[in-house]
């Protein structure tokens, strides 16, 4: 084999096999000398790929882990099984990889041949996850779009469908996607609004790299998650709660409140809380789950809140009239 560049992509895909590779086997395989074989491992180290080789009277070779991630070479049914698996991390929340998921897979699906992303979507399509729980869908495709304009600085076009039904066309400079749960956001400039926005990704439709690359916008904020986070609670109405906890500050201490201060003794048999800024909700559930009495003080829509769960509890439980 006297193409170098095709005999080093031969090479790296057989030492890429989990196994060691005599020599000799090498040679054979490559149709080269042992000489060539040993410079084409010299090359390969000198790219970036920890070649390993073992002593003795034949020697051999074969790849360790390194301090970095050298590319790999997939054969097709390796292509197709990654991108399906990226697909399912993509789509159901794993904690910590979604997004990494949604990157790689932009990634594999720009370079995978038309025959192998065929395979892969026919495959997306034909499988159902078992459980939903209710909550809207997010395409893969429209997550890789959005992740590699997000990666080459380039505005995207798409239709946007707003939580009161209405339809708008949108030219947005991508900054990141944050994942919530089964639910996604693209965090993104609004260049006809002139202005930072959030936008669901289910209800993103048709979205449309247009090659324009701009240079990156400082957000407004510390990063992406915080934006979101401020964003949301910016629509719904939040309260902090002021309550009579009758246990021990010790047996609450970590469970409620988050930060020095939140929590602090009156006895030692009950202490005060001060919470931080949350919905009416979660607010609720964080107090009802902690297995002691309570009085809240304050806000007074908590207590309504808290007196009304309350009324519907007791009828759920009242089997006097069936």
């Amino acid at each position: 084999m006297t193409d170098t560049p095709g005999r080093l992509l031969t090479l790296l895909s057989l030492l890429q096999t989990p196994r060691e590779w005599p020599g000799s086997e090498l040679a054979e395989r490559l149709q080269v000398s042992l000489r060539t074989v040993r410079r084409d491992v010299e090359r390969l180290r000198g790219l970036g790929y920890p070649v390993e080789a073992s002593m003795g009277a034949i020697g051999g070779y074969r790849l360790v882990a390194g301090a970095a991630m050298p590319p790999l070479l997939l054969d097709d049914e390796e292509a197709v099984a990654i991108a399906v698996g990226l697909r399912t991390a993509a789509g159901h929340a794993v904690a910590g990889i979604e997004e990494a998921s949604v990157r790689a897979l932009a990634k594999l699906e720009q370079v995978l041949p038309s025959r192998l992303r065929y395979r892969v979507g026919a495959l997306s399509a034909a499988t159902v996850p078992m459980l939903t729980w209710g909550r809207p869908t997010v395409d893969p495709e429209t997550l890789t779009v959005l992740a590699a304009a997000i990666a080459g600085h380039e505005r995207l076009r798409f239709g946007y469908r707003s939580h009161s039904g209405g339809d708008s066309a949108r030219l947005v400079e991508p900054n990141r996607l944050v994942s919530a749960g089964r639910r996604w956001y693209l965090v993104a400039y609004d260049t006809d609004r002139a202005d930072w926005r959030i936008f669901r990704v289910d209800r993103i439709t048709e979205p449309r790299r247009t090659g324009v690359r701009v240079p990156p916008r400082e957000l407004p904020a510390d990063d992406a998650a915080e934006f979101v986070t401020r964003k949301l609670y910016a629509f719904t109405p939040t309260y902090r709660a002021v309550a009579t906890l009758h246990v021990p500050i010790a047996q609450v201490a970590g469970r409620v409140g988050d930060a020095p201060g939140d929590l602090e003794p009156i006895d030692e048999h009950s202490c005060r809380l001060r919470s931080h800024t949350d919905t009416l909700e979660w607010l609720a559930l964080r107090l009802a789950t902690l297995g002691c009495e309570f009085e809240v003080h304050e806000p007074p829509e908590l207590i309504d809140y808290l007196r009304a769960l309350g009324a519907r509890a007791s009828r759920a439980t009242d089997t006097s009239s069936s």
